[in-house]
């Protein structure tokens, strides 16, 4: 096969990648298997792209393995953090291109995607700016003594991304590695592998040493599982190193740690793999039910505004969706009321299309769980606000829901959906309020929506969960650290946190006086 494909879209042609990154270069899988990647709004093929198996995870890791102990470890910081600021500008240079194939691959609205570019630009320019900055400590411990740390990188790490914000997710994990010094393999979601692959051409644009990002396109259970369970070599990579002694083999095959982004489940199956194989480090954002709180005296129009947005951006396959909506009892009929109509409003449609807000969900299978979900719902008795319903005869559209009538039993209430579905429950005073709001397994983020201020400020030091916004919802930057309490994830993307999930400290003692034992 091919590859590279010429792809038009309904605002522009470019050149697509369908190959896997390895080296900076694209290449064919090893065992020459492909697979569809698939345009959510009409579900015709965009394009068939490279599958990575074990054996290319095996050679991809060993080309970050030599990068890390080659060209890049010898780059001066200052040095590193330039290329990494250098794609920040590519990214920038080529939003309309980027913005268009996570519409096509994705679903999602031009004007949407744009806005993921732009955060991605900035994240890598902020991740740039710290790359020469990462220092440790000197420790006065006692005049015969010179000790100190450093913050060293940890070494080849397997980043898995999640569909829903694929490049997005991209700069957020790839960020941080690159600016402390570390080297990535990194496999797209395989609904939405087609940025990721474009990124890779500016990776080589912007000079990159080979080696230093590895792009391996494939299916979860075998790629992702691959990097999970990473310790040893097969047989691609005893091809790639095969005059190579053996030990020399096993320390350039080993993957260091595991980054993934995506559901709960896969997220327990990817620490116990990672624990039976080498203990390689793990950082986990997962799944969420976030509870979203309007409080008597909010500003009514705000609010509405705010949790619309927070359920249906993103088409609701956000895993920081305020898909419980809790509301005091004293408005909840006027806010369940206005919800309603304002919902409505929401317009359905082409991604491509200048008014949407709402586009298709990203595959069938997740359109049929989302059904499924909306199903339970009105069998366990949740009264059908608004919505409910497939929209239009092709792609995976589904109305904006609301349920209400719901209690802490249903599925609807107690699972994460990740689709444009949510519950309305009403609360009597602030004390039922937390309590509804931390009776989930997740804890990822949440909102309350108030103007008085020490209401606010109790409610949010009470709540568990590792964002609360107030007064606003999903308003994530690449300066605030995100992540989850409960089974929401472990670690912190973005913000300054972020790097400790890429360094390890080693400390140094430097004995300066006489032998003190004979």
């Amino acid at each position: 096969m091919a590859l590279f494909v010429e792809i038009e879209t309904p605002n522009l042609k470019y050149e697509q990648p369908l190959g896997l990154f390895i080296n900076n270069e694209f290449v064919k899988g090893v065992e020459g298997r492909t697979f569809n990647t698939i345009n959510p709004h009409n579900e015709q093929i965009i394009a068939s792209v490279c599958e990575g198996t074990e054996k290319d995870i095996d050679i991809a890791v060993i080309a970050a393995r030599e990068a890390l102990n080659g060209p890049w470890r010898k780059l001066p910081s200052v040095d590193r953090g330039k290329l990494v600021l250098k794609l920040a500008d590519l990214f920038e240079r080529d939003v309309n291109v980027l913005a268009n194939i996570e519409a096509t691959d994705n679903g999602k609205t031009v004007a949407m995607a744009a806005f993921d570019v732009m955060g991605s630009a900035a994240t890598l320019r902020y991740y740039g700016g710290w790359a020469d900055k990462i220092f440790g400590q000197t420790i006065d411990i006692d005049e015969n003594s010179h000790t100190y740390t450093r913050h060293e990188p940890i070494g080849v790490c397997g980043q898995i991304i999640p569909w829903n914000f694929p490049i997005l997710m991209l700069a957020w994990k790839i960020g941080p590695a690159l600016a402390t010094g570390n080297t990535v393999v990194l496999k797209p979601a395989e609904q939405t592998p087609l940025s990721a692959l474009y990124v890779a051409k500016l990776i080589v644009e912007a000079g990159f040493p080979p080696g230093v990002v590895n792009i391996v396109n494939g299916f979860g259970t075998v790629a992702g599982a691959a990097i999970s369970s990473h310790m040893y070599i097969g047989c691609g990579s005893e091809r790639a190193l095969e005059s190579r002694p053996k030990w020399e083999m096993l320390t350039l095959a080993t993957a260091d740690k595991v980054a993934f982004t995506g559901s709960t489940a896969v997220g327990r199956e990817i620490m116990a793999a990672a624990a039976k194989s080498n203990l390689k480090k793990v950082t986990l954002e997962l799944g969420g039910k976030s509870p979203n709180i309007v409080f008597p005296d909010a500003n009514l129009d705000n609010a509405l505004s705010w949790v619309n947005f927070g359920i249906y951006y993103n088409h609701g396959q956000a895993c920081s969706a305020g898909s419980r909506i809790l509301v005091h009892q004293d408005i909840y009929e006027e806010f369940l009321s206005r919800f309603r109509e304002r919902a409505k409003l929401n317009k359905v449609g082409s991604p491509f299309a200048p008014d949407t807000f709402q586009g298709p969900q990203i595959s069938k299978t997740q359109f049929d769980r989302i059904m499924r979900y909306i199903e339970e719902g009105k069998a366990d008795g949740a009264k059908l606000e608004t919505g409910g319903a497939r929209l239009g005869d092709a792609g995976y559209y589904i109305q904006p829901t609301i349920f209400s009538n719901v209690d802490e039993s249903m599925s609807i209430v107690r699972e994460e959906i990740f689709g444009p579905v949510c519950t309305v429950q009403s609360f009597k005073d602030e004390d039922e309020a937390i309590r509804l709001a931390n009776n989930s397994a997740y804890g990822l983020a949440s909102a309350v929506h108030t103007m008085n201020a020490n209401i606010a400020t109790r409610v949010a030091n009470r709540l568990q969960a590792g964002t609360v916004w107030i007064n606003n919802y999903a308003m994530v930057h690449q300066q605030m650290p995100f992540g989850g309490y409960k089974q929401s994830g472990n670690g912190r993307e973005l913000g300054a946190y972020a790097l400790d999930n890429y360094t390890q400290v080693k400390t140094v003692r430097q004995y300066l006086g006489d032998a003190i034992f004979g």
